[in-house]
């Protein structure tokens, strides 16, 4: 068995808006914002140690048919119904139909920038 060279630490997000988007984040996942600069924003680490990052693109155009899905965020809630309403409050988009998964629903969403993510029961 190998090694592993490294941990993952941060997980980055290219976006318009750093702090809008670090705002949304912040309050989905209860996190506080723990760096503030003109172009990069970051939460502190959640409980598995890993932070999410916002960082300034100016010409940052979100996934698209085109485009396809490069990186997305699976989050696992009790009530998939309880976290849709949270975070359609938040500004997120709801992409599709909520998949049966096999008793364990699931459902895809976009962040306010277009970063898709998933809520998972």
């Amino acid at each position: 068995m190998t090694r592993a060279v490294g941990v993952l630490s941060t997980v980055v997000l290219d976006c318009k808006h750093p702090g809008a988007l670090a705002e949304f984040w912040g309050a989905l996942l209860d996190l506080p914002v723990v760096e503030k600069e003109d172009d990069w924003w970051q939460l502190a680490p959640g409980p598995g140690g890993v932070s999410l990052a916002f960082q300034k693109v100016g010409k940052h155009q979100p996934p698209s048919v085109t485009r396809p899905q490069q990186l997305h965020v699976d989050i696992k809630v009790d009530d998939l119904q309880a976290a849709e309403d949270v975070v359609l409050g938040l500004g997120a988009q709801a992409r599709g139909d909520i998949h049966p998964g096999e008793g364990s629903p699931w459902r895809v969403y976009a962040d306010p920038a277009g970063h898709p993510f998933c809520l998972v029961t």
